[in-house]
């Protein structure tokens, strides 16, 4: 990564963008802020949009689906597209459609057209992250990243844990159409900015030049746009279809596995391939992707957890549930300003490993939650558990691009944030499928244990039932409630213990990762140039 003096002229000069490098980042974090927001206020606003649009709510979640497909399949190919018509284009393209898109989301009077609108803005959605994390990538130097990347990940944690409360809120209010009108301001100024700010580095430029003039590679964009549609289909579908019950999941996930193990061998030996898959070939890259992996399962899938646990066992309404979650994203907020002021003064690889270890206790604490936890505890014990995770985000997102040429800034950027997205979705998919079926477990395991005539049950039905009958209802029917409440018990207890074993088993995950950071290489201290020789391209 350094220049080095027996070689002046393969050095290229350091590049520097014309505008200040903040404003260019605080430019390209309005966009993240806008599609995060959007997405996690869409989730809370779903049977809003059943109950107006007439369908059911298995119908409904076809709008979260069609979203996360049609991101899916863009996120893995955004470097590749890049390169070819130019970061700035692409990201503007981007940003113009998933605006346009919100617009017609929010005009949209039937489900066939929300979801047709919802995949289009999924397209645009896809290529945000990775061309702004690219940007911020060759906008700062090395030593800079790091700050760079919390200001970005600022957005990225703050944005869900506002989005439910002001999805609720809104959705209350006035109704579900408005959480996508709320896009169009946000999206006209981030075109006007990112027009104003945002410009293509001399490498991308000669690259885009390059690939003017180089076929495409349509059998290896076909091969991936399919592939990971499948698997995407089959990850947020397996759990409601029964996964390999199903013979629909089943062929879905056939197809996923053979078209994705043909398009790994065919990119791999192609010349120019639309994913650079060699790429995991460096140590630092290979480690960071499969961090980033599981940095996705944590992410998503505590954050999923958490909200579901509160509204099916606590009774929580989506708001309530989602101010649990707001304090946690700004304890977040804080850390990743706390992550990003550190990264030069301390060892990243020990930030990786600690932020994990840390992550690894605040999940295991949740293993304490039970059916009479209050909200004041709830929300302090998720508010630890984050802590760690900015310490994790921002040094991975830096060690990335150590080795690696400035040239494929737009490639490590694309996958990185795919291995995130897909961890997210296969995390989830896990989680909830262990929910469901250990749930079953336990509701066979108590359910053996219960004794009808033992002293203990014999109480509990008789409390129960004078307290029935106290309140005006017969003491026959009383009886019979009083049992169906102890099943009902029952029921709910199973639940919590299989949210505790999941939490459990996420822990216990995450700190086995924490080894795995030392791994990866160090930047060098003058590798602010990252010049196009490194890495072997």
């Amino acid at each position: 990564m350094a220049a080095t003096a027996t070689a002046p002229a393969l050095t290229p000069p350091a590049w520097r963008p014309h505008h200040n490098p903040w404003a260019v980042a605080l430019t390209v974090t309005l966009a993240t802020f806008m599609e995060v927001l959007d997405t996690s206020i869409a989730n809370v606003a779903l049977p809003h949009m059943a109950g107006t649009l007439g369908a059911s709510q298995e119908e409904a979640t076809w709008v979260l689906t069609s979203y996360l497909v049609s991101s899916a399949i863009v996120l893995p190919i955004s470097g590749w597209l890049s390169n070819r018509f130019g970061r700035k284009r692409f990201y503007m393209t981007c940003v113009a459609i998933f605006t346009a898109c919100s617009l017609l989301c929010g005009f949209a009077r039937s489900l066939p057209l929300l979801i047709f609108a919802r995949i289009l803005q999924g397209a645009g959605g896809g290529g945000l992250a990775p061309s702004e994390q690219a940007i911020l990538a060759d906008t700062f130097p090395v030593e800079k990243r790091g700050q760079a990347f919390a200001v970005y990940g600022m957005a990225v944690v703050v944005a869900p844990a506002i989005g439910p409360t002001l999805g609720g809120w809104i959705t209350d209010n006035f109704n579900w159409h408005w959480i996508f009108f709320i896009n169009i301001p946000v999206g006209l100024l981030s075109l006007y900015l990112s027009n104003r700010m945002v410009e293509d580095p001399p490498h991308l430029k000669a690259r885009r030049e390059a690939a003017k003039h180089s076929k495409v590679d349509f059998m290896g964009l076909g091969l991936v746009a399919t592939g990971v549609g499948f698997l995407e289909f089959t990850l947020d579908k397996g759990q409601e279809k029964d996964w390999f019950g199903s013979p629909m999941i089943v062929t879905f996930a056939s197809l996923a596995a053979i078209t994705l193990i043909v398009f790994a061998i065919w990119e791999w030996n192609h010349n120019d391939p639309i994913v650079d898959l060699k790429l995991l070939k460096n140590r630092n890259f290979g480690t960071a992707v499969f961090l980033q992996l599981i940095l996705g399962m944590v992410l998503f899938g505590s954050t999923v957890l958490i909200p579901q646990y509160l509204q099916v066992l606590l009774g929580y309404t989506a708001e309530r549930a989602g101010m649990v979650l707001s304090p946690a994203g700004f304890v977040m907020m804080i850390m990743m300003a706390v992550a990003g002021r550190s990264l030069g003064k301390f060892d990243p690889r020990l930030m990786v490993a600690l932020g994990y270890m840390v992550t690894a206790i605040g999940i295991f604490n949740l293993t304490r939650l039970d059916l009479y936890t209050s909200f004041s505890t709830v929300t302090i014990w998720r508010m630890t558990q984050v802590i760690g995770l900015p310490f994790v985000f921002i040094p991975i997102s830096t060690l990335n691009y150590v080795g690696v040429p400035m040239s494929k800034t737009n490639q490590i950027s694309s996958l990185s944030n795919f291995a995130r997205n897909l961890g997210g979705s296969a995390g989830t998919a896990l989680l909830t499928t262990y929910i469901a079926r250990s749930s079953q477990v336990h509701q066979a395991t108590l359910a053996a244990n219960v004794v009808p005539n033992s002293v203990p049950y014999r109480l509990y039905i008789n409390r129960m039932a004078d307290y029935l009958h106290s309140h005006g209802m017969p003491a026959a029917t009383a009886s019979q409630v009083a049992i169906g409440r102890a099943y009902q018990d029952m029921l709910r207890q199973a639940t919590m213990l299989s949210y505790k074993n999941a939490f459990f088993i996420l822990s216990i995950v995450i700190f086995c990762l924490v080894p795995l950071p030392f791994v990866m290489r160090l930047p060098t201290k003058n590798a602010k140039v990252d010049p196009e020789a490194m890495g072997g391209h």
